[in-house]
């Protein structure tokens, strides 16, 4: 079996918590297993390293290089603190072993930059992304319409804060769109952020993220048809497995181009929160 590394910024975190139970539920089961973990720190209520190993049956590991010396395919976790992504990522990073970084990617488009040239100098296959990229909804209709022109695109969803929660709508927005987006404004209010994202071509991409709604789809296209998608939920099973299937093949399915835009709008939206209604290039 092949052996999967967690590198976190602290381990016991949603993210860390699922995935072991999720990887043992795939059709690819059988191939992998998670073998190792390593933590930065341990916050104050949280379990620690060792408490988290134990209760997973998984290996500690003393430094990242133990980790990455000892597992086949590595993920670089945090997915609250991007800020960190590029540090605990720079080991694995030369390692020539796929590498799935979580979501957010970066939190600047000039740090994804460098983390994808380290990538390409040491030939490590690399990934992220939001696991609503996979749903069956928005990947069917891709899969249907492939190489449509999305004119208009409204995405909504939840999450406690747009820095951490708008990557879900901005990653499937641009997956319709493609890139070339080029202006936004932030248009919500204390509870509802809502975003404009502006093309040159005149085409727009709308994102409302209200804390309790799931996430949802509408694209216009063609000026008649239209393809709308709510409550959004098979997208976690099949995002561990394509991230499963990027580790036996060491090829990524999310463009590095799409990646880079992402980072791009999700920069642009944040900054935008302290300045409402102002118009703001990307």
């Amino acid at each position: 079996m092949k052996k999967i590394g967690f590198i976190d910024y602290f381990i016991d975190e949603w993210h860390a918590n699922n995935y072991p139970d999720f990887i043992a539920k795939t059709a690819l089961k059988d191939e992998f297993c998670v073998h190792m973990a390593w933590e930065e720190i341990t916050p104050p209520g949280k379990r620690s390293l060792k408490e988290w190993c134990r209760d997973f049956s998984v290996q500690p590991a003393s430094s990242i290089e133990e980790l990455v010396e000892a597992c086949d395919c590595l993920l670089v976790l945090a997915p609250s603190n991007p800020e960190v992504h590029e540090r605990l990522a720079e080991i694995p990073l030369k390692s020539g072993k796929p590498l799935y970084i979580d979501k957010p990617f970066a939190p600047d488009p000039a740090t994804a930059a460098r983390i994808i040239k380290l990538a390409e100098k040491h030939g490590t296959p690399l990934m992220s992304s939001s696991a609503l990229r996979f749903g069956s909804e928005i990947q069917g209709f891709l899969k249907e319409h492939s190489g449509m022109k999305a004119e208009t695109v409204f995405v909504s969803g939840g999450g406690s804060s747009f820095q951490e929660y708008s990557i879900h709508q901005i990653e499937m927005a641009v997956m319709l769109m493609g890139q070339g987006a080029k202006y936004l404004t932030q248009l919500g209010s204390a509870n509802s952020d809502i975003l404009l994202v502006e093309y040159l071509d005149g085409r727009q991409a709308f994102f409302n993220r209200y804390e309790p709604q799931g996430f949802g789809i509408r694209v216009q296209y063609e000026r008649r048809k239209n393809f709308i998608a709510d409550n959004m939920g098979d997208f976690f099973p099949r995002f561990i497995l394509a991230m499963l299937e990027f580790f036996k093949t060491g090829q990524s399915p999310v463009p590095k181009e799409e990646t880079l835009e992402i980072v791009r709008i999700m920069e642009a939206g944040i900054k935008a929160l302290k300045s409402p209604g102002v118009r703001m290039t990307i």
